[in-house]
């Protein structure tokens, strides 16, 4: 149900939200509540008449794949992060299926615009070692806790 702290509770408890408005009033309710990238929710809108579903933040961070589970009732996903409308993998996409966290996350901006250009290649680095990066390297260190579950 609507009231006007829905959205700043939803904000503060969920890794995902799906709002079934239209999109001119989530962008006006979540607008003050933006902060960063990595830490802000998805945010999906489906209109009312279940047409389409749009990932209006998080794309890489969930939201495209929510709207991927919704399009399963009949709405068609609107999907438009660059990598993967191009079929391509980004470093958020890569990092996930490796069971990784990214350690310096201001380079998946570099890295995901060459990954829509080439194949950017991963290395596993094992150690000890001391590795240094340039900021158009993205590096990834595997979750421990994730990489058992797997």
């Amino acid at each position: 149900m609507y009231d006007k702290t829905i959205f700043k509770k939803a904000f503060e408890e969920y890794d995902a939200i799906v709002a079934v408005f239209a999109t001119g009033i989530v962008v006006r309710e979540i607008a003050p509540l933006i902060e960063d990238k990595w830490k802000d929710p998805a945010v999906i809108v489906v209109d009312s008449n279940m047409n389409f579903a749009i990932p209006l933040l998080g794309g890489h961070h969930g939201g495209n794949e929510v709207v991927r589970k919704i399009a399963e009732i009949g709405p068609v996903p609107v999907v438009t992060t660059a990598t993967e409308v191009h079929n391509r993998n980004s470093v958020e996409g890569i990092a996930k299926s490796l069971g990784c966290d990214i350690v310096n996350k201001p380079s998946t901006v570099q890295v995901n615009c060459a990954l829509l250009d080439e194949d950017v290649e991963v290395l596993e680095i094992k150690g000890p070692k001391i590795v240094i990066v340039g900021d158009d390297v993205s590096v990834l260190k595997r979750d421990e806790v994730k990489a058992e579950d797997k």
